[in-house]
C-alpha cells in the first residue's frame, strides 16, 4: 500500500517563521530549513532572538491565526486524500499547527512539541524522534507501506530520497540545482499528476 508523506510549511501553508518575522519586524527570523540544514542550530538561533526581544508563544500564535493555506493547497490535499492515504510530516510544533490543520480539513500530522513556561516563553523543544522525517518514512515502510514524499527544504531530502518516488515542490533554485535527479514542481496540478502516476 502506498502512502504520500507531505511536508507542511512551504508545501501546504506559508512558512510560519517568515510570517512571524514580517509581523514582528525581525528579519533575522526569516531564516528557515531552506537556509540552515542543521535544525538544532536553527532553533537555537530562533530561541535566542525570541528571548532577546522578549517574545513568546502567544505572540507567534497571534500571527499563526492570520495564516491561510497556500492558494490551491486545500483543494490539492482534498483530491489527493480521495486517491490515497496522506500524512503530513513536519518539524513544526503542535502549539503552532492546530489552526492550520483545521483550515486544511484535519489531515494526519506528525510533528514536534515546544517546551513553554507559564508566562508563554518558549524554553526549548522536544523532537518526536531523531531525523524525524526520514525516521517516519522508514517506520512506515517497516509496516508494509510504500512512502512517496514531497518537500521543499534540506531537511526533506532524506524522506524524498528514501522511497522509489519523491518530489521537490516550490523549492529553492539552489536545492533544485543540487538535486537534479529529483523531479521538482511549482504548481499543484503538476505535482498531483506526478503523484497519481507514482501511485498507479
Amino acid at each position: 500500500m502506498k502512502i504520500v508523506c507531505l511536508d507542511l510549511e512551504g508545501i501546504l501553508v506559508p512558512e510560519i517563521w517568515i510570517a512571524f518575522a514580517e509581523a514582528s519586524g525581525i528579519p533575522e527570523l526569516k531564516r528557515t530549513t531552506r537556509d540552515e540544514p542543521d535544525y538544532d542550530k536553527l532553533m537555537a538561533y530562533r530561541l535566542d532572538i525570541l528571548d532577546e526581544h522578549n517574545l513568546g508563544l502567544p505572540e507567534i500564535q497571534k500571527t499563526i491565526a492570520t495564516i491561510d493555506p497556500l492558494p490551491g493547497a486545500r483543494e490539492f490535499l482534498d483530491e489527493l486524500r480521495e486517491t490515497t492515504q496522506v500524512v503530513v510530516i513536519s518539524d513544526t510544533f503542535t502549539q503552532f499547527a492546530k489552526p492550520l490543520m483545521e483550515k486544511l480539513g484535519w489531515p494526519t500530522l506528525f510533528c514536534n512539541e515546544l517546551q513553554v513556561a507559564d508566562d508563554g516563553k518558549i524554553t526549548g523543544y522536544t523532537m518526536r524522534c531523531s531525523e524525524s522525517k526520514l525516521t517516519t518514512v522508514k517506520a512506515l515502510a517497516s509496516c508494509g507501506m510504500e512512502p512517496i514524499a514531497v518537500g521543499d527544504s534540506h531537511n526533506d531530502l532524506g524522506m524524498i530520497r528514501f522511497g522509489k518516488d519523491g518530489f521537490l515542490f516550490k523549492s529553492t533554485e539552489a536545492i533544485i540545482a543540487d538535486n537534479p535527479d529529483v523531479q521538482a514542481f511549482e504548481e499543484y496540478d503538476d505535482l498531483l499528476a506526478a503523484l497519481k502516476k507514482a501511485l498507479a
